[in-house]
């Protein structure tokens, strides 16, 4: 065999599971032919944070009259802010390359396609391996409505030649309401569309009314239970008509609907790699496909698609593979965060997962952030826990609010180590900071789950 393994796909799953093998002395090949650093470093994660930083300073500008600063707040400077991402995502896709190159890989600026279970056609190049694995993400996806070629996508979002002044979004998950954000934040009039009563279906139900609240505050109209039925140009303008005759008038139309592996075209079915009814490669707890010696992992899979759990995934099977160390990722417990403005995070079991599981002890608290008590911005903190209460072992904590991102990923360790809610109660909060709110609840909200458990 020309490699011990080849990697298709060249974002944070496969680079990871490249590089780390290579580090342990396999031969290693990997192929990419659209950016290194896939999805996450070029259009998603990464830039999608630098436009939602970009629409906090302009909030923080009008929020410092209330501290004794005189701030105008002038147009915003659409090009420079793009011309900015650019740069810093040129930098990060080097590093990836060099990372790679430093390891040993032998990279393939190329359209890797399975030819057989061990056979790859490169870019026109036909190269064998012991060991495939697949790690080619995923791709955003239009409704099926007339006139869906009007309307972009979010890998057109960081590329818009200028500033739409009103945008209408369809959608309410994570880049449906980050998005909702961005443009509000920099000026633009904003409608989100959603058939969901809700936003951010399947998080937890206290946090999708707060972040509904929250976007409202914001000036975004919200269009909830309603469904677009087609898009007309009107020269440069669209115009989206929703299911019962509504219409609105906007100059884009962003379809945030969500995302479908990128299987198609791979020669998936030449390798023998099953696939799931949407496309996705069915994988077992070890990554394996249906050929034992083609492993998928990343959005591919369409299992968790988190940029840190597809970094995870890759290096795990490097060691498991190559390294002498065998292991797995948990799917429990996994941190994630919604960019929206206020930001959400969340960890661990939303409230309803856990009372469908046994009584849990609900604690909830609202209230406004001290910044905010001065800027008069009318904003909410909300923050939870969901523990079980036979154990007392917190299930879940969750967070809309400034810094909770931050806040979180400190949370999640203790969660995932099994912490009570005594373990909290006995921590000394740091003061004055949101943060110490998850320490000192102390009055249970409620208790949810107790009639399923007296059935």
């Amino acid at each position: 065999m020309d490699f011990d393994l080849f990697v298709i796909g060249g974002g944070s799953a496969g680079v990871r599971c490249a590089r780390i093998a290579a580090g342990h002395g396999a031969r290693v090949g990997i192929a990419e032919d659209r950016f290194w650093g896939g999805t996450c470093v070029n259009i998603g994660c990464v830039p999608k944070k630098l436009l939602v930083q970009a629409g906090e300073y302009g909030a923080w500008a009008e929020d410092a009259a209330g501290f004794g600063w005189s701030i105008r707040k002038g147009p915003h400077d659409w090009h420079a802010l793009l011309a900015a991402k650019d740069r810093e995502i040129g930098r990060l896709t080097g590093i990836y390359r060099k990372l790679l190159d430093g390891a040993g890989a032998t990279i393939f600026d190329a359209r890797a396609r399975l030819e057989g279970p061990h056979t790859l056609d490169v870019g026109g190049k036909r190269v064998t391996a012991e060991r495939i694995v697949i790690a080619t993400g995923g791709h955003p996806t239009r409704l099926d409505i007339p006139g869906a070629d009007l309307g972009i996508v979010s890998d057109d979002a960081f590329f818009l030649p200028k500033l739409p002044k009103r945008v209408a979004i369809l959608g309410s998950g994570y880049i449906a309401v980050e998005f909702a954000g961005i443009f509000a934040a920099l000026g633009a009039e904003v409608d989100l569309v959603y058939r969901q009563p809700l936003p951010l279906r399947g998080f937890d139900h206290d946090l999708r009314e707060a972040l509904a609240e929250a976007l409202g505050a914001n000036g975004i109209a919200l269009h909830p239970g309603c469904l677009p039925e087609r898009i007309e140009a009107h020269g440069a303008r669209r115009r989206l008509t929703l299911v019962g005759g509504h219409a609105i008038d906007a100059d884009l139309v962003f379809f945030a609907t969500g995302r479908r592996a990128a299987t198609a075209n791979l020669g998936l079915e030449e390798a023998g790699v099953a696939t799931n009814p949407s496309g996705a490669v069915i994988v077992d707890e070890h990554l394996r496909t249906s050929r034992p010696h083609i492993f998928a992992m990343g959005d591919v899979t369409d299992r968790l698609n988190l940029t840190p759990v597809a970094t995870a995934e890759g290096h795990a099977l490097a060691d498991s593979l190559f390294g002498g160390h065998p292991r797995r990722i948990s799917l429990d417990n996994v941190p994630t965060a919604v960019f929206s403005s206020p930001p959400i995070a969340t960890v661990g079991l939303a409230e309803e997962q856990a009372a469908a599981r046994g009584p849990v002890d609900v604690y909830v608290s609202r209230f406004t952030p001290m910044r905010h008590t001065i800027s008069g911005r009318a904003r909410k903190s909300l923050m939870k826990l969901v523990v079980d209460q036979a154990s007392q072992r917190v299930l879940g904590a969750h967070m809309l609010g400034e810094d909770a991102p931050e806040i979180l990923q400190g949370l999640a360790i203790a969660i995932v180590m099994g912490a009570t809610k005594a373990d909290f109660d006995r921590t000394i909060g740091i003061h004055p900071t949101a943060a110490e709110e998850f320490v000192t609840l102390r009055t249970r909200t409620r208790v949810s789950g107790a009639a399923k458990a007296a059935e």
